[in-house]
């Protein structure tokens, strides 16, 4: 049934980013897998419906493993959502990769366990491809936005996506860089995944805040702790809010330069 209440875009992230949506209206959107993580702030931006959904609660209520992803991304489809950006803190596996950079993603990793990650458990199953995990098209609008408004990006990077809510150790996070990923977080997946299942385009934005503890050939990287995470994330909050506001103003209408909605045609 047709949602009283419409978007074009999804946008996942923290609660900071209501300060940068004007007018808004906040809805409850009830969904066959429970609760979405909060209510749901609907704007208007460039002439966009845009839903923004924080990921973790507006109280920061959810560790990333209780997350519940489908619920979110259900509630998104509901309300008519085409594309998701989904903008999230990460720590660096590459020394050239620097705190306060930005880094648009094409893969991802899983080494998460025990979270619902689909949407097919039968008896309708499907085994949806995502090879390439990122559209394409946002992914190049994405870029472009980056430009645009001065900020270090990086056009490709690896995600690996652990469970957290611990951080990862020496010897993980060693590991991560040697196999040649970028990026460390813990909320990609299966966020790509079940949105991609809806048909759902969907772009990664890493917001890198800290080098990885078991950087290669850096034994002076600290353990990375929640605050300094935290204090990265907030200086550069402001530069992460005019990313994502030249993005929404370059997305076309139309899905025109993407397969992403034909990942599942029945």
């Amino acid at each position: 049934m047709a949602a009283p209440h419409q978007a074009e875009i999804g946008i996942f992230g923290g609660s900071g980013f209501y300060s940068f949506l004007p007018n808004v209206e906040e809805v409850w959107v009830e969904t066959p897998y429970g609760p979405p993580s909060d209510r749901i702030a609907l704007a208007e931006i460039a002439g966009k419906r845009v839903a923004f959904l924080p990921r973790h609660g507006k109280d920061h209520r959810f560790p990333p493993h209780k997350i519940n992803y489908r619920a979110n991304l259900w509630a998104m489809k509901t309300l008519g959502v085409k594309r998701i950006i989904g903008p999230a803190a990460c720590g660096s596996l590459q020394p050239h990769i620097k705190p306060g950079e930005f880094v648009i993603l094409d893969q991802l990793v899983d080494r998460t366990w025990g979270r619902a990650d689909t949407f097919f458990e039968g008896p309708v199953v499907r085994h949806p491809s995502i090879a390439d995990p990122y559209c394409p098209e946002l992914r190049r609008l994405a870029i472009q936005a980056a430009r645009e408004v001065g900020v270090t990006v990086h056009e490709q990077g690896t995600m690996v996506v652990i469970q957290g809510p611990r951080y990862a150790t020496r010897a993980e996070s060693r590991w991560y860089s040697q196999n040649g990923w970028h990026t460390i977080g813990m909320t990609q997946y299966p966020e790509v995944p079940l949105a991609r299942e809806l048909n759902m385009c969907y772009v990664g934005i890493g917001l890198v805040t800290d080098y990885d503890c078991g950087l290669e050939g850096r034994p002076e990287i600290p353990p990375v702790t929640h605050d300094e995470v935290i204090r990265v994330f907030n200086a550069n909050v402001d530069n992460l809010k005019r990313l994502l506001l030249r993005l929404i103003e370059l997305i076309p209408p139309e899905r025109t330069g993407c397969r992403c909605g034909e990942t599942i045609k029945e």
